[in-house]
């Protein structure tokens, strides 16, 4: 018993140096002392084509929205639409009763007749008093109490006239119809209430397309979108998109129509809008809708129409701290330097520089645990990942030549 039990121990003690090298994690087998300088995957920083974007919160709105009210008084006879469907402008929405406005407006007609009758009579009767002026019997006092009751019938022809005309505008106002093609709300109210102009409205229709999608952006951000766009023609070099609700981008594109000229004191903010299309998609037989609702809130995508150069790096190369991002770029010398970067967009494995780097330089992607500001590396190009950037080139050695790959060292067989 005593003889196994030392040989366990034996044994034990034998593995204990092999499981601990096994153990240690592979950057302190790197750093350990007399290895030399670690390796590590390194890319050439090159330029690939930008589509530049922006994205901002917005609110769709109707390009129109009329509320529909009574105009005259009277009780509601029919309400002709559908609630919630689409009219086209002149299309008939409600009737107020008519018999009292096609009563009044007969009863001007008769004043407006029955005055003019009076006319013709004060005519005749002013031409014989001016035909009697030259004789014996003529007396002027007669022809200008003659000539004073024309012209009096005159003016009241036209002011009933003019009343006829007003009754003939209100019994028009009785039929209430769309002042503009739209998709029309619930109405507020129902056949057989009174109505007045003090009613309120009565329902209200919103235009469908197209429609303006409104967004505030701030005013820094406003300014540089102008100078990013200033030379290439300005907003008509910007087209809209729009991500819905769901997550999905509507599949219509839009542009910048206006760029309100205040600032708001309150967000230091300025309002854009555009202009998108919102046409009506069947979903089935006699059934279409539209994907636009006024009011609904989107994210509103800006994107450059022609894509630009800019450079380029994997996003894995890129560090961040407290101070912001940072890659580890590999000088001439293969001694790596803490570069600190601006960064633009990030399109997927691809982060886009605005500051820091020019095409050409190299910069490390693999191995970021074992770099050191300062110290020397062993440069060589990356293991291939799923999804790699295609500006991911083989780096240049300091002789211009490609650098040699990063080998392990060869086993020499001890155990």
């Amino acid at each position: 018993m005593t003889f196994r039990l030392r040989k366990t121990r034996r044994l034990l003690w034998a593995l204990l140096p092999i499981v601990s090298a096994l153990a240690a994690p592979e950057g302190a087998v790197a750093q350990a002392p007399g290895a030399g300088p670690p390796a590590v995957g390194v890319v050439r920083v090159e330029e690939q084509p930008l589509t530049q974007t922006s994205e901002f919160l917005g609110r769709i709105q109707a390009t129109d929205r009329v509320n529909i009210v009574a105009r005259v008084s009277g009780f509601l006879e029919k309400r002709f639409f559908e609630e919630g469907s689409e009219v086209k402008k002149g299309e008939p929405l409600y009737r107020i009763e008519q018999p009292p406005f096609k009563a009044e407006v007969d009863a001007r007609r008769a004043v407006v007749d029955q005055l003019k009758a009076q006319l013709e009579n004060a005519k005749l009767t002013l031409d014989r008093a001016k035909s009697l002026l030259g004789g014996p019997a003529g007396q002027q006092s007669a022809y200008d109490s003659a000539l004073a009751q024309q012209r009096s019938f005159a003016a009241q022809v036209l002011g009933a006239q003019a009343q006829l005309q007003t009754a003939e505008i209100n019994l028009g106002y009785t039929d209430i119809v769309a002042p503009i093609t739209g998709k029309i709300g619930r109405t507020a109210i129902t056949e057989g209430n009174y109505v007045t102009p003090s009613s309120g409205t009565l329902t209200t229709i919103v235009s469908q397309d197209p429609m303006y999608v409104v967004f505030p952006v701030a005013v820094r951000a406003v300014n540089e979108l102008v100078a990013r766009y200033a030379t290439r023609g300005g907003f008509e070099a910007v087209r809209i998109k729009l991500r819905l609700p769901d997550g999905r981008i509507y599949e219509k594109e839009g542009e910048v129509n206006f760029v309100d000229n205040t600032v708001s004191t309150d967000t230091d903010t300025i309002i854009l809008r555009g202009t998108i299309p919102n046409p009506q998609l069947t979903i089935s037989k006699g059934v279409a809708i539209r994907t636009l609702s006024d009011g609904e809130f989107v994210r509103v995508i800006l994107e450059g129409v022609q894509p630009v150069q800019a450079v380029a790096v994997p996003r894995a190369a890129v560090l961040t701290d407290q101070q912001g991002d940072y890659v580890f770029v590999i000088g001439a010398d293969n001694k790596a330097e803490l570069r600190r970067i601006e960064l633009g967009q990030t399109t997927g494995a691809t982060a886009f520089v605005l500051k820091g780097l020019t095409k050409g330089e190299n910069i490390v992607v693999e191995g970021l645990q074992r770099v050191k500001p300062g110290q020397p590396v062993l440069p060589g190009p990356p293991a291939p990942q799923p999804g790699a950037p295609l500006n991911a080139t083989q780096p240049a050695s300091a002789n211009g030549a490609p650098a040699a790959p990063a080998t392990k060292k060869p086993d020499d067989g001890k155990r």
